[in-house]
């Protein structure tokens, strides 16, 4: 499956998007978790460390929101990373 992150999410990852293999079954919490796995560089000063930014992030699966990480995910779906964005 792929990730991709956007604003903030995008800083502390250090990339826009990467791939994960997960088992069948895995859920967007197993995602987030192997996310949270993988060693990345300390992100620019001011961003504050990817954990932090997933436990505020929204996600969209597949350009749909998804508010519960028991759902199910496939191999070919999509979960973007959306922190919280300032302004209105």
């Amino acid at each position: 499956m792929l990730v991709r992150y956007f604003a903030a999410a995008r800083a502390a990852a250090g990339f826009e998007e990467e791939k994960f293999e997960l088992p069948a079954g895995a859920t967007v919490a197993d995602l987030l978790e192997a996310v949270l796995a993988v060693e990345r560089a300390v992100p620019p000063a001011g961003t504050p460390p990817l954990p932090r930014i997933l436990s505020r992030s929204s996600f969209l699966l597949n350009e749909v929101a998804v508010r519960d990480h028991s759902t199910v995910l496939g191999p070919d779906d999509v979960v973007d990373v959306l922190p919280p964005f300032a302004g209105g």
